[in-house]
């Protein structure tokens, strides 16, 4: 899960935003807005991936196959060599996906019809490299290209690939049984396998086998589930050994975010060191300097708490000194990629409303800001700087050079074609005096070409250690709220992440208290600073964290809106503190007890004590596969508003999770969104 006064107010036209970080012109004087069936058709660029002599680009891109309502992939690369050169296919067949392509020398290794293959770089026919069956989820080539290692989704224990077969008794049912927690996690009923690594020789005949368990006696998933993938996982320079992720299961799992970094031979012929067993809270991201002297990761201090500082840490593998490189960076690292000669490392980092790439000395911990406004999404090393993919409220994703502090390089332009004739909101950014006199920051979207006041769409986002940052989602969409004629809003309260750790803590214990106060203080900053709002036609609408601030705004502030959206939000804080799976977030969101040990740390802000007070129409949003928010708080929720005679309407998902990812559905997702903003603001009437 994972405002009256004005401290500070700077304009963020869409104009200069969008070309200092993204190199999208300034937004055109007139065009069409901006709708969700433009936004499901965009090209989705994937993490490249380049030659270690920074001549070839790599990656992955998502188109969407509406009619299948699902994305596929293609490989496109780019000659990092040529200035202007056009990206050009790789791979693209149409009936397949071609998909996580990695390379080593001149061979793009990627996976196809649940195998791995490759291809030349240059160009070619491609080779199937494996043959081994029960699919599996990722995989990455040794810097020597001699060894693959593929994660999969194997019985605890398997020595290999080949799944040990289990004998069911003639007479089986189809009935589940546990003894212990996980029994689901985020979207998946547990079925007793765990995400293991399986290392293959890889030779000029391929990566034939069944590979060999490298995890040992380890119970645990590697990479971690639901979010974990390659980043997890890391080869030393000489391919012989392995670091790795991985949180063992203990007696009950979802209480535990002690996630170690371990080392094992990659040929199996020893069992894996834990490398942080001293710290108890989350290690991750085990990176190794190019030169194999050095293993960076992030290590957190708090067990039990997921959102804490992300301090980025130097292992010297020789001596097993550690350093703690960022102690003094009041940040939270995001990414971790080594520089070449191993005398730098660049991060990514939430920092006021943007997500910049920095880098670090990694003699002294000296932080360089490299990019200013934007977020960045993936980092790519080459010999002549950084490629990476930014992208912003007015613009997805693109590649660019980053070259010391200068301007991002624009590489791609890949939707250019798709936006042509669009035009992008204009965005300005505003501060004010928030709870506990802190100073909370937010930004105001306005419709393209709009005259006049426009209604409001008040987004509060999730986590709730979170951004409304300067990023493009394909889910909630600012644009696509400004193109269907909204202002939006959205206000980073206290447990927002990119002001320090200790504006991110203060939400703990604090859910419905000083967030609620930033949000009041926020909308009334916003209202008096940008005419063109109409703050007498607002609606609220968040999901998770935000969702569950719905159901007690409607307690707590009824008054105020016209209407509310709530997709998966907490509805009954009690319920929840037993029908959730990562035990370790509500636990600690509530001081670190149980429901039954500390039950009035749950209750100060549980919505449903304050129904009686509900007022507001409300449009309720679901999904049967949510394990997080299980969807019984949405239909605890809706039938709260149905008995209070409130109009209110409910939207179930029986295919999706926490959240909402088919192109269809999407559609679906704002067309009701937009339809009820559009009823209870008078919009519909006025159209």
């Amino acid at each position: 899960m994972r405002m009256l006064l004005c401290a500070s107010l700077i304009a963020l036209a869409a104009a200069p935003l969008a070309a200092q970080t993204t190199g999208v012109t300034q937004p055109r004087p007139a065009g069409r807005p901006l709708t969700i069936e433009d936004v499901t058709m965009l090209s989705r660029i994937g993490a490249p991936t380049v030659s270690k002599d920074g001549r070839w680009m790599v990656w992955a891109q998502r188109e969407t196959d509406i009619d299948a309502d699902r994305g596929r992939y293609d490989l496109w690369r780019l000659d990092l060599s040529r200035a202007g050169a056009a990206p050009q296919k790789l791979l693209a067949d149409p009936q397949k996906d071609e998909n996580d392509p990695q390379i080593v020398d001149a061979t793009v290794y990627f996976t196809m019809d649940d195998a791995i293959w490759s291809i030349p770089v240059t160009g070619g026919t491609p080779r199937k490299l494996t043959s081994f069956v029960g699919g599996f989820n990722g995989f990455k080539v040794a810097p020597t290209g001699d060894r693959i290692v593929v994660w999969a989704d194997r019985l605890p224990g398997a020595p290999s690939l080949e799944q040990p077969m289990v004998k069911k008794r003639a007479d089986a049912g189809v009935g589940r049984t546990y003894d212990k927690l996980f029994v689901r996690h985020w979207d998946t009923w547990a079925d007793g396998t765990r995400q293991q690594l399986f290392v293959l020789p890889l030779t000029a005949a391929g990566a034939r086998g069944n590979g060999k368990a490298v995890v040992g006696a380890l119970v645990g998933d590697t990479p971690s589930k639901p979010f974990g993938g390659a980043e997890e996982v890391a080869w030393s320079p000489d391919g012989r050994t392995l670091y790795f992720a991985l949180r063992e299961a203990g007696r009950i799992e979802p209480t535990s975010t002690n996630l170690d970094i371990f080392a094992v031979p990659a040929d199996g012929s020893a069992a894996p060191v834990n490398l942080t067993d001293a710290n108890d809270a989350t290690d991750n991201l085990p990176t190794v300097s190019p030169d194999g002297r050095k293993l960076a990761y992030f290590a957190m201090r708090r067990p039990g708490y997921e959102a804490d500082r992300q301090v980025l840490t130097v292992r010297d593998l020789a001596t097993g000194q550690v350093t703690s490189l960022t102690e003094r960076w009041d940040r939270s690292v995001g990414s971790i990629a080594w520089a070449p000669d191993s005398r730098s490392l660049y991060v990514t980092a939430d920092d006021t409303q943007e997500t910049p790439l920095f880098r670090v000395d990694a003699a002294t911990g000296e932080v360089t800001r490299l990019t200013q406004q934007g977020h960045v999404s993936a980092v790519a090393v080459t010999p002549a700087g950084p490629v990476v993919a930014i992208d912003s409220l007015t613009a997805p994703a693109d590649f660019y050079r980053v070259v010391g502090t200068a301007a991002p390089q624009r590489l791609t332009s890949v939707n250019a074609a798709r936006l042509a004739g669009i035009a992008m909101p204009m965005v300005e950014r505003f501060s004010f005096t928030g709870a506990n006199n802190d100073t909370v920051w937010g930004y105001a979207v306005k419709p393209a070409n709009s005259t006049g006041k426009v209604p409001i769409a008040y987004m509060v986002h999730g986590g709730p250690q979170g951004s409304s940052n300067n990023s493009w989602s394909y889910r909630w969409n600012p644009a696509v709220f400004a193109g269907a004629g909204y202002g939006l809003v959205a206000v980073d309260f206290h447990g927002s992440t990119g002001y320090g750790q200790a504006f991110t803590d203060a939400i703990r214990n604090n859910w419905g208290g000083w967030p609620l106060e930033d949000l009041k203080k926020g909308l009334a900053a916003a209202t008096s600073k940008f005419s063109w709002l109409d703050g007498d036609k607002a609606c609220a609408l968040g999901a998770s964290y935000g969702g569950y601030m719905m159901n007690w705004i409607e307690g707590q502030w009824p008054d105020r809106f016209k209407c509310i959206v709530q997709h998966d939000g907490v509805f009954d804080a009690r319920a929840m503190a037993y029908e959730t799976e990562e035990l370790w977030f509500d636990e600690w969101e509530h001081g670190g007890k149980t429901y039954y040990e500390d039950p009035q740390a749950f209750e100060k802000w549980n919505p449903v004590n304050h129904v009686a007070k509900w007022k507001t129409p409300q449009l309720v949003i679901t999904s049967e596969k949510d394990f997080r928010i299980p969807y019984t708080q949405g239909l605890a929720a809706f039938t709260a508003l149905q008995r209070r005679e409130i109009p209110s309407r409910l939207l179930v998902f029986p295919n999706e999770n926490h959240w909402v990812l088919k192109p269809k559905n999407s559609r679906q997702w704002y067309r009701e969104v937009i339809g009820w903003m559009d009823t209870w603001t008078g919009k519909a009437s006025a159209n």
